[in-house]
């Protein structure tokens, strides 16, 4: 009983100790094991050179070799981002041409769009992943599709960051082999149960660095150009370019019916306005027609009848009475 509480006591105390001494102890076996394969590397190279497994290696060759590995230079890693924008005849086949040249390339189109600005013209807007060995080719085959408006290229050096997280996978990754060690040796349920739970959680940042570093592959590996494509757009002659005083079929001919429907929609308006006065007049004539006016006719004298078409004309009075006919004998009225 006394040494399975040891025991407990042990594996508790290790667990705990784990997150801070980890990155030591994968350090000291990383060096550990760096020594057990040199020394295999050596023996083989002091048997190629004739003197034995039992023979002392030279001081010369010895440190070359180290010298030599020491002063490998560590492989550079690059972020290379590029944005064109490029105005072209044809943005239908120019957006061709990009996605030939970067499949061509070994590379694939990420992202692209297109869409017509004021039933005018066209404009596409394309990103691309190409290989970094043929970043510079490509970028220079799409802004040769047309007449370059805008160029940006940037380079982001991110080795550290990737050799940093290649360290913390290593070390993540003993430390989760030790949490399954510490496991494996346990006897009571309630240490079990801290270690699963210090495994999860090791488990899941050990899977976060994965994440992390497979995105750095991605981005180092393949370059990523985004390409802007614009028509150029047609521009409409000037007025002071037209020759004045010839106006054109069409012109004239959209002038004429704006002048049409001008005159016609002010004639409704003008219509509009009066329909009151209008309806107010209309009423007004159709009482006179009906009452009125025959009521005046009826209160008028009736017409002297005057002399008829191709008669004497009947002589009249001073007081407007006719006067009877003259004694032709006496030039006066005849006598009664």
């Amino acid at each position: 009983m006394r040494r399975t509480s040891t025991t407990a006591a042990v594996l508790l105390t290790a667990s705990l100790v784990l997150t801070g001494c980890g990155a030591g102890s994968t350090d000291a076996d990383d060096k550990a094991a760096g020594a057990r394969a040199a020394q295999p590397a050596d023996r083989g190279r002091g048997a190629a050179d004739g003197s034995g497994a039992d023979s002392a290696p030279t001081s010369g060759s010895g440190s070359g070799s180290a010298k030599a590995t020491a002063k490998a230079p560590a492989p550079q890693h690059v972020i290379r981002t590029a944005s064109l924008s490029v105005e072209v005849a044809d943005a239908t086949k120019a957006l061709a041409t990009a996605r030939a040249a970067a499949v061509g390339a070994g590379g694939r189109v990420e992202d692209e769009s297109t869409e017509r600005i004021d039933d005018a013209y066209l404009a596409s807007r394309i990103v691309l992943r190409v290989p970094q060995e043929a970043y510079d080719s490509v970028l220079a085959e799409l802004a040769g599709t047309g007449k370059l408006l805008n160029r940006k290229a940037d380079a982001k050096d991110v080795t550290d960051q990737v050799v940093d997280v290649q360290s913390r996978i290593a070390t993540q990754r003993a430390s989760v082999a030790r949490v399954r060690e510490l496991m494996d040796r346990a006897d009571a349920l309630s240490d079990v149960v801290t270690l699963e739970a210090e495994l999860s959680r090791r488990q899941a940042d050990l899977e976060a660095l994965l994440a992390q570093q497979s995105s750095l592959k991605d981005r180092t590996s393949l370059a990523t150009i985004t390409l802007q494509l614009t028509e150029k757009r047609k521009e409409e002659p000037k007025d002071e370019e037209r020759e004045e005083g010839r106006p054109g079929f069409l012109d004239a001919l959209s002038g004429g019916w704006n002048a049409l429907v001008g005159v016609v929609a002010w004639i409704l308006i003008v219509l509009a306005a009066l329909a009151p006065w209008l309806a107010v007049g209309l009423v007004a004539f159709v009482l006179w027609r009906r009452l009125v006016r025959p009521r005046l006719a009826a209160r008028r004298p009736a017409p002297v009848p005057g002399p008829r078409p191709g008669g004497p004309a009947v002589e009249r009075n001073a007081a407007g009475a006719p006067v009877g006919p003259k004694d032709p004998e006496t030039g006066g009225a005849p006598e009664k």
